[in-house]
């Protein structure tokens, strides 16, 4: 039924598309008088006799009326299943291979698909009256040729009866010339039952004439002259991408190539991440969108990245359901900021570990400007910013935050490093306080007297079932 539809669409919509066509040269008297006839027959999705131009070359008048026949014949339907029929349908015709009869008898073979790459206008003869333009069957799944490996466009293209290794060349873009030593081509040759190959080389050279089905393979050692590049951002001279070679660059070249770090730059909370680590904070902290970096990964991916890492990691692992929650956030944060638990601080030293930090291409560093401050927050009367003074514990900077209020949890104060985020309790006074570090304080937690009822009903419950179990023993025993 739906093909029936469909067969009924495109013919309802060549007429329509036909009579577009007359009636807008028509509404010009000048060009209504240089208007021929021209026919469009063989594998076409609109086959009929349409009116054209005399100044329209075949490119011109075929792109036209394609145009035209396709928004007419998908505004004509709501069905979606017909909708997505009819659109592959209308894409199924070959721009090589086609056939221009005049009325004179002579007949042109043209490859618009050659034209469209070369320009070459012998591929793009003007229109004649009374012409017949016959596209071929349209089968590429077994009336193909093939060719990959270092060529501009590799991919699978029409076969033309005579194609030669040169035609398959220009439809593909022709050899890359970022590859060197590119002198032969493989070509791959199936049997017709499909069950053995055979392969020989041809010089790329040989205008050697291929048969329908032949796949051809250029062989050629891979260029690594790559974009490579390291993103570094902050408190550096010159920030910006800095070009890199592969797996052979420093963490500290890339920051003298950057014209080194300013006076400003805090090295305890400066960190790298990896091309995979696409963190929203890097946009929101430091306005540089990653999808708009040509030289780094899309940051649509980076939910996709996450939930393909958690799905690796759960799938063997012996993780109870009860912990899954806490280890999905560890694996996220492993994934988010891969690299990030780098030391700075000790840079200068060649022979340190982070000096000594080879860069791969896509990498992001970050080295944030000093915050002479600490943040309090929590259960205190004024929380926020309160300056670094040098030696002061975290007693100090509470009491320059108003104190605490009178739900705090002072037994669980906290102090939470600005570079690493590790949580640290400071009731031992060996915590220093540094600049960027948070310190937090907890809130107790109030509990209505129906919650300890219920907390503590479960243990007198327990309690009773031991103490009945007990005298039951000790009555079997007397």
């Amino acid at each position: 039924m739906i093909r029936k539809l469909l067969l009924l669409l495109l013919i309802c919509a060549g007429f329509a598309t036909s009579q577009i066509l007359d009636n807008k040269l028509q509404n010009n008297s000048l060009l209504g008088n240089a208007t021929i006839s021209v026919t469009v027959g063989g594998t076409f999705p609109f086959k009929g006799t349409f009116p054209a131009l005399m100044t329209e070359r075949l490119d011109e008048f075929i792109t036209r009326l394609y145009n035209e026949a396709v928004d007419l014949t998908l505004r004509t339907t709501n069905d979606p299943q017909l909708y997505r029929k009819a659109k592959e349908q209308v894409v199924r015709f070959s721009l090589r291979g086609i056939k221009l009869k005049r009325i004179t008898g002579e007949e042109l073979k043209v490859d618009l698909q050659k034209f469209r790459i070369n320009g070459n206008f012998e591929n793009n003869p003007y229109l004649k009256n009374d012409d017949v333009i016959i596209f071929p069957p349209y089968d590429i799944a077994t009336n193909f040729i093939s060719i990959s490996g270092p060529v501009h466009s590799p991919g699978w293209f029409y076969f033309v009866e005579g194609d030669r290794l040169s035609d398959l060349l220009e439809l593909a873009g022709g050899i890359n010339p970022a590859y060197e030593n590119v002198d032969s081509i493989e070509i791959i040759r199936l049997s017709y039952d499909g069950l053995t190959q055979t392969s020989f080389k041809v010089s790329i050279n040989e205008d050697f004439i291929l048969q329908r089905g032949d796949q051809l393979r250029i062989k050629a050692m891979e260029t690594h002259k790559r974009n490579f590049n390291a993103l570094i951002l902050g408190e550096v001279n010159s920030p910006g991408n800095i070009p890199i070679t592969k797996n052979n660059t420093r963490i500290y070249d890339v920051i003298q190539a950057a014209g080194g770090y300013t006076e400003q730059a805090s090295l305890r909370r400066a960190k790298l991440y990896t091309g995979n680590s696409l963190a929203i904070f890097l946009e929101n902290q430091y306005g540089i969108n990653l999808a708009e970096q040509p030289d780094f990964e899309n940051v649509q991916f980076r939910n996709t990245i996450v939930n393909l890492e958690a799905m690796l990691m759960f799938r063997m692992s012996n993780v109870y359901p009860e912990d899954s929650t806490y280890f999905f956030l560890e694996n996220q944060l492993r994934v988010l900021t891969e690299g990030s638990s780098l030391d700075f601080t000790k840079i200068n030293d060649q022979k340190s570990d982070i000096a000594n930090y080879i860069v791969q291409s896509g990498d992001v560093i970050i080295i944030p400007e000093i915050q002479n401050s600490v943040y309090v927050f929590g259960q205190v009367a004024r929380p926020g910013h309160v300056n670094l003074v040098d030696g002061m514990n975290y007693e100090y900077y509470l009491n320059e935050a108003g104190g605490m209020g009178e739900l705090a949890e002072e037994d669980d104060v906290m102090v939470i490093k600005g570079g690493s985020r590790t949580w640290l309790s400071p009731l031992n006074n060996e915590v220093k306080i540094e600049e960027g570090d948070y310190i937090y304080v907890p809130k107790q937690v109030l509990r209505a007297l129906r919650s300890y009822v219920l907390e503590y009903s479960v243990y007198v419950t327990m309690l009773a079932s031991v103490t009945a179990i007990l005298l039951a023993v000790l009555n079997f025993t007397k």
